[in-house]
């Protein structure tokens, strides 16, 4: 079982460091796009800032943006994977291999401590949620580096019922209109509606690891997520927030059943950089990645 758990951690490293490196094939994607697409003189350059930043590190196999973030994982475990026990101290030893051989930057401060652990590892740090599926025997990873500038916007808050979709929308532009330009534009948003802030929170986190350009399954939902990406893009914020045609690499809104007296939202933002990666891991550790098509670990 040591050989197979060794096995199971390098490559859960080799994961980890290659989802600060490259970029997954969707956000290129659209990347390219927004460029191509761009008038301003001022926002091409940044453009072409970026994706010459990214073809820098896909060749010199070093991270595409020196904040690494604070790891998270999310894991949909097959309740009959062989590797369930192994997991999550795989994971933490993962993201030790992979600060050091990447290498990540140390970006794990002790709460009260007010120390830097040296590895990314800390307390519930990395961030594991987890989600079992019933009769299943794969392990389904998705990974996310939130860095501190495309966390700064993140926040949450229960709205009076009254206050409606106005007010869930009145929610995000205050909040990407203040601190918007830190998460280093274009953005992405996730967005939660749920009964409580937390629920909210979480489904505003998992609506960034969603393709880009997917919709809501809810018509109205999906009409809420085209008219909050209209709005913002009409502000002008741009690359960098430097002024541009569009400030968005799109908008996902997840929800879940709210009780009739509160209405919360919940707002996670992702930057241009947007690292995330999904990973499927079969019994024979056999693998895929559906986010980075021809990745080699």
């Amino acid at each position: 079982m040591n050989d197979v758990k060794e096995k199971l951690v390098d490559l859960l490293a080799q994961f980890t460091r290659l989802s600060s490196i490259r970029l997954p094939d969707d956000v290129l994607r659209k990347l390219h796009e927004l460029s191509g697409s761009e008038t301003s003189e001022r926002a091409r350059f940044f453009y072409d800032a970026m994706l010459a930043d990214l073809d820098m590190a896909s060749s010199l196999m070093r991270p595409c943006c020196q904040d690494t973030g604070i790891i998270q994982y999310f894991v949909e475990a097959g309740s009959k994977s062989p590797y369930l026990d192994l997991l999550e101290d795989a994971l933490r030893q993962a993201v030790v291999l992979a600060t050091d051989r990447t290498p990540l930057r140390h970006n794990c401060v002790e709460v009260f401590d007010e120390k830097n652990t040296g590895d990314n590892t800390g307390t519930r740090i990395p961030w594991i949620d987890w989600q079992v599926i019933p009769d299943n025997q794969d392990l389904s990873i998705y990974i996310y580096l939130a860095g501190g500038g495309c966390s700064l916007p993140g926040a949450s808050k229960v709205l009076m019922p009254l206050e409606g979709y106005e007010g869930v929308l009145r929610f995000v532009f205050d909040q990407v209109t203040s601190y918007g330009i830190n998460a280093c534009p274009p953005l992405l948003l996730g967005i939660g509606i749920a009964g409580s802030a937390e629920v909210a929170a979480k489904l505003s986190k998992k609506a960034l690891l969603r393709p880009i350009g997917s919709a809501n399954g809810n018509e109205r939902g999906h009409a809420l997520e085209v008219k909050i990406e209209e709005a913002v893009n009409a502000i002008g914020i741009g690359p960098g927030g430097t002024g541009g045609a569009k400030s968005l690499l799109g908008v996902h809104v997840e929800q879940a059943g709210r009780h009739p007296a509160t209405l919360a939202v919940g707002l996670s933002t992702a930057c241009w950089a947007h690292r995330r990666a999904h990973i499927i891991i079969h019994p024979d550790l056999s693998w895929e990645m559906p986010t980075h098509q021809g990745a080699q670990l």
